[in-house]
């Protein structure tokens, strides 16, 4: 129940609602006795002077007021109006009101309220009660059946009944429209926010009160990568003015117009019920393409009263006024904040590392108390440091899942058969990483300067020399999630949506400083063309927002290529560490091959010097030694150099090269 309300109010308001009906029953039998003898017609008149009265003094002693005077107030009904509801409901929750009807209009199949009978038995009786904009029909407070919208009965004589959701309301029960109990959801704010968050609510406090003067309020709008801090910020600001703030996805609007423009009356309808603002949510694809983006625009040009949204990027619309203000992540500090809080005690066990976690996790106040709360579950209730980090990568790695491929970090540094110059470049990949805010922040180098402040690293080499499973070892190493970049679901051929699937890649990845890998990058991160049509222009602009997301990010884009030499120029300035990955000789090879086979691998006669003849790369000896493993157990024997032989054979049919007799010299 959106608003919860004490028993004995309900009593009251029962017996309010009860008297305001007696009131418009005694209006009808008064209509009904005025071709009556005049003691008849005095009597009826004495009976509804009597029920106005004792409803005067039933409303008197109410407190708060009963439904139904609330709710004409908020609509700014007229007492005809009013009395016209009330005949409807009467129908519904007094079964002398049917047949009372029926009298009154000569016909026991007119069971029913209409029109015509309301223009005649109830005072200050007025035409314009059922136009279209009056708010009995615009608000959707009563309905009009028998055909009438299809010209199956007249206006006058069609049956009027009153919507389900404002007869609930009037006995009291504040429940939400079963319409939109499948497209909106409530929130509510947390018991403290950020001091920057506090600050943003303050603001957007004072400038909503502002406004009622005007008697018209400005759409707030919350912008920025924290979608969930612009939630608390919004609940906040409705819990500071009195309102219930409901959750409306942009996802969820109707496509069709006129179901837009109904959703739109009825939650019109719905907050002035509830006493409730609605936040349209933006977020999440909310806008996932140029018909949805439209849809929630018109949206927020139509929706009159209080509204929130939520934008990844600031806007402005064309007829609504609106207030913006950026929500960011909260800073370090303020998290170390909320750690301490979410920890209480346990956080004197962790020697500082918190610095650690704030360092490296960009997380909001929501998923800070869930990631302490997880970590937290076990024997003592102390958490480890491990199992805080563990719990902060999963509470950030949700939405990245949905947007590009997790790979499972198996490789360790002794799976790696690398030169030492390209081992110790890796090395000093991991020391950026793990270092960075102490480099940064506490020895100043960020005041410095803004750019060039993300880690980025170009591993090139030819396929299977090894550079998914150097990213795979960092990703072990540094204890964070590996993300292969899906460049068939970012590169669009459509303008500007593959800057805006790259900027939801990285969003997402912000606040885990996940590892991103870009496999085969020179397909998107090739050399830019001279402009030559709007195609090549829009191409470059591509690259350049790349550029600028890459120098911001505060985490590891790996990008692997087969061509160095197809990268822009521009583009190899901005990367900190470029690793060539060579092909690898005899000498490597055959430290792969003693490498390759698992240790509970059985093997029988194997001469890694005579298989690193095989003149391939790593990946293709790890396909053969795959192979071969295969073809042993078929056979229930032991891995021998049969079954290598068996299976680079298939390797190099596979790669179209030919088998030389000198690279399986001496082999059996």
């Amino acid at each position: 129940m959106l608003m919860s309300v004490a028993s004995g109010w309900l009593e009251t308001n029962q017996r309010c609602l009860s008297g305001a009906l007696a009131v418009v029953r005694a209006h009808l039998s008064r209509h009904g006795n005025r071709s009556k003898d005049a003691e008849t017609q005095a009597e009826s008149a004495r009976q509804l002077e009597t029920a106005q009265q004792e409803y005067r003094e039933l409303v008197q002693t109410a407190s708060p007021l009963p439904a139904i005077e609330t709710l004409a107030s908020l609509f700014g009904l007229s007492p005809f109006e009013r009395d016209l509801l009330l005949m409807c409901a009467g129908l519904e929750l007094d079964a002398t009101f049917a047949s009372l009807c029926a009298a009154l209009q000569g016909d026991p199949q007119y069971g029913y309220p209409t029109f015509s009978l309301a223009l005649a038995a109830l005072p200050q009786a007025h035409w314009s009660a059922l136009a279209p904009s009056a708010p009995l029909r615009h608000r959707r407070l009563i309905e009009l059946g028998g055909g009438f919208r299809s010209g199956g009965a007249l206006l006058t004589t069609c049956p009027l009944r009153i919507d389900e959701r404002v007869l609930h309301y009037l006995t009291g029960l504040n429940q939400l429209d079963e319409r939109l109990a499948g497209l909106i959801e409530p929130h509510h704010a947390p018991q403290k926010l950020m001091p920057a968050h506090q600050s943003i609510v303050d603001r957007a406090v004072t400038a909503w009160s502002g406004a009622l003067d005007n008697g018209s309020l400005p759409a707030i709008v919350l912008h920025g990568p924290d979608a969930s801090s612009a939630r608390d910020i919004a609940a906040g600001v409705c819990t500071e003015l009195g309102l219930n703030l409901q959750i409306l996805p942009a996802r969820s609007l109707p496509q069709n117009p006129n179901d837009l423009y109904n959703l739109i009356r009825l939650w019109e309808r719905e907050g002035a019920l509830s006493s409730s603002a609605v936040f349209l949510d933006c977020g999440d694809d909310g806008l996932a393409d140029a018909s949805r983006e439209a849809n929630a625009s018109d949206f927020v040009e139509r929706m009159p009263g209080a509204l929130l949204l939520y934008l990844r990027e600031r806007r402005t619309f064309r007829r609504r006024a609106t207030t913006c203000f950026e929500v960011t992540r909260p800073a370090a500090l303020e998290q170390r904040a909320v750690w301490n809080a979410a920890l209480g005690e346990s956080a004197r066990h962790l020697d500082g590392q918190l610095d650690l976690l704030t360092s490296q996790f960009n997380l909001s106040v929501p998923a800070i108390v869930s990631a302490a709360t997880q970590a937290k579950v076990g024997a003592d209730g102390v958490p480890s440091f491990a199992a805080l980090w563990d719990a902060c990568r999963a509470q950030s790695r949700s939405r990245l899942h949905e947007l590009a491929q997790p790979i499972e970090s198996a490789a360790t540094w002794t799976d790696l058969v690398l030169p030492e110059a390209q081992q110790e470049t890796l090395r000093d990949i991991v020391a950026h990483v793990r270092h960075r805010a102490k480099v940064y922040e506490t020895w100043g180098f960020a005041a410095k300067g803004s750019r060039g402040l993300g880690i980025t690293a170009l591993f090139a080499g030819a396929s299977g020399t090894g550079k998914t499973m150097a990213a795979e070892v960092l990703s072990g190493e540094l204890r964070l999630d590996l993300y292969r970049i899906d460049l068939s679901s970012v590169v669009s051929k459509y303008i500007g949506e593959t800057e805006k699937n790259l900027r939801r890649v990285f969003d997402a990845a912000e606040m885990s400083g996940a590892i991103l890998l870009f496999d085969e990058a020179d397909a998107l991160f090739g050399k830019r063309s001279e402009v030559k049509d709007s195609h090549d222009r829009y191409a470059n602009i591509e690259v350049g927002y790349l550029l600028q997301r890459m120098e911001s990010y505060r985490g590891l884009a790996i990008l692997t290529t087969n061509m160095k030499s197809a990268l822009d120029t521009a583009f190899l300035r901005r990367i900190r560490f470029v690793v060539q990955f060579p092909f690898p000789d005899a000498a490597q090879r055959a430290e792969i091959w003693q490498r390759i086979f698992p240790a509970s691998t059985p093997t029988d006669g194997l001469d890694a010097g005579k298989l690193a003849q095989l003149n391939v790369a790593g990946g293709n000896i790890r396909n053969m030694a795959l192979n071969a493993a295969f073809l042993a157990a078929d056979s229930r024997e032991p891995v021998n150099m049969s079954h290598l032989l068996r299976a680079a054979r298939s390797e190099y049919a596979k790669l179209e090269k030919p088998l030389t007799s000198t690279e399986i010299t001496g082999w059996l």
